[in-house]
């Protein structure tokens, strides 16, 4: 038998009532939490690699600098939880409700999160490469220095969110963006920027209204065009 058999047999605990319950650091790899109770819960430092965590009630858990890689929460509730710091490689979060949830630092390259709640959630300098976000909700959310290369963001609703110094991604993954206001805005006033040799582009960038190009002048100190 090897650890993850053993793991797996010892940390059975579907549908368990672990409310408050301190596991700071706890081993849980590979365990069975399908559906456990882990509101309020402290797994601070605890590893959770592959463990199913799918429709568990993790509301406002602590789980900074958790390793979650490759752990399924599917359907989980994790709004307002504390995942700062957290690995989430390759983690299932399909349907999960991250709202207002702090993600700071977090990990979620190649991560699914298509059709997840994030409103509000704090994903600054979050790390979203490869990251599978297609229809999930971004309203509110801060991205602020995030990393978006090669993210899927079709159909995501980012209205009001916040992608200051973040790396968005040019490709066809970014394709229709809904509530995306802000970004368009961002974009033009970069755009007002890029120095083109064709004609026909350089009529169209002076077309530009003047309060889309210098839209980011006073949130950066940025000179005006």
């Amino acid at each position: 038998m090897n650890q993850k058999e053993l793991n797996t047999i010892l940390a059975n605990l579907k549908e368990a009532n672990l409310i408050g319950a301190d596991l700071k650091e706890a081993d849980l790899r590979w365990a069975n939490l399908k559906e456990a109770n882990l509101r309020g819960a402290n797994l601070k430092g605890a590893n959770l690699e592959g463990a199913n965590l799918r429709r568990a009630n993790l509301e406002r858990a602590n789980l900074e600098g958790a390793n979650l890689k490759g752990a399924n929460l599917i359907g989980a509730n994790l709004k307002e939880a504390n995942l700062k710091g957290a690995n989430l490689i390759g983690a299932d979060l399909r349907g999960a409700n991250l709202k207002e949830t702090n993600l700071i630092g977090a990990d979620l390259k190649e991560a699914d999160l298509r059709w997840t709640n994030l409103r509000g959630a704090d994903l600054k300098e979050a790390n979203l490469e490869g990251t599978n976000l297609r229809g999930a909700d971004l309203k509110e959310a801060n991205l602020e220095g995030a990393n978006l290369e090669r993210a899927n963001l079709r159909w995501a609703n980012l209205k009001g969110a916040d992608l200051d110094f973040s790396v968005f991604p040019l490709w066809c993954g970014s394709f229709d963006i809904k509530g995306g206001d802000r970004i368009v805005k961002q974009l033009l006033s970069h755009i007002a920027r890029i120095e083109v040799e064709d004609t026909q582009l350089k009529r169209w960038i002076k077309k530009i209204p003047k309060e889309y190009v210098n839209d980011i002048c006073e949130r950066h100190a940025v000179e005006e065009v």
